[in-house]
């Protein structure tokens, strides 16, 4: 790009190098701007198999995925690309899963509460042992674990109607979903204590907003 710059044929002058730095600056600057996808929930990417600290993941459309474990949440990249190109919002509900299809939609029950609320992932993680989703500072506010920083809570990929998912594109929440009744609440911390031996406690490492 920067070959096809051409000076003024007159002598060097204080004015031929005050255009060239005129027209170079913002060459470069666009040279380095970051390209993001629009929002959208077209085109679906799965992607193919990856291995991240020695731990093989391997993508798929799973569209009866429902798990138990344990959310964190982050906030500091804000601007920075999500893995499916978008631009990252933090006060977005959004959140990150390992292997779901970028975007889609799940709802995140909180097992303390009961509180449960849509969420669309568009990011790559967490990558952390004991964690199987990362929350926007938006998502974890609307759950209302932003201060605990993590919650032990149940993913499920779901359907939504347009308007829900509409809303969620545009950087909005979705409304709350109908809570949990206690009786829920208690199978799934039961099947949390099977699956992980460790019922309701903080997954090693993790804390909130990292």
């Amino acid at each position: 790009m920067l070959d096809a710059i051409r000076t003024p044929s007159a002598a060097p002058s204080i004015r031929g190098g005050l255009w060239l730095a005129l027209l170079v600056t913002p060459l470069l600057a666009a040279c380095g701007t970051t390209r993001y996808r629009p929002v959208s929930d077209t085109p679906v990417k799965i992607g193919k198999p990856y291995t991240v600290r020695g731990i093989r993941y391997t993508p798929a459309e799973n569209p009866q995925y429902d798990a138990v474990g344990f959310a964190s949440w982050y906030g500091n990249e804000s601007g920075n690309q999500t893995a499916n190109g978008e631009r990252f919002r933090p006060k977005a509900v959004t959140g990150a899963h390992t292997t779901l299809p970028l975007p889609s939609y799940v709802e995140v029950t909180a097992l303390d509460t009961g509180r449960t609320i849509l969420l669309r992932v568009n990011d790559r993680g967490p990558f952390s042992r004991g964690r199987i989703l990362d929350l926007s500072r938006g998502a974890a506010e609307q759950l209302g674990i932003r201060t605990q920083g993590y919650a032990a809570v149940r993913v499920r990929r779901v359907d939504p109607p347009e308007k829900d998912r509409a809303r969620l594109r545009k950087g909005k929440p979705a409304p709350e979903r109908r809570r949990a009744s206690e009786t829920e609440l208690a199978n799934l911390r039961e099947r949390l204590a099977l699956e992980s031996g460790q019922p309701l406690r903080t997954p090693p490492g993790t804390r909130g907003g990292q």
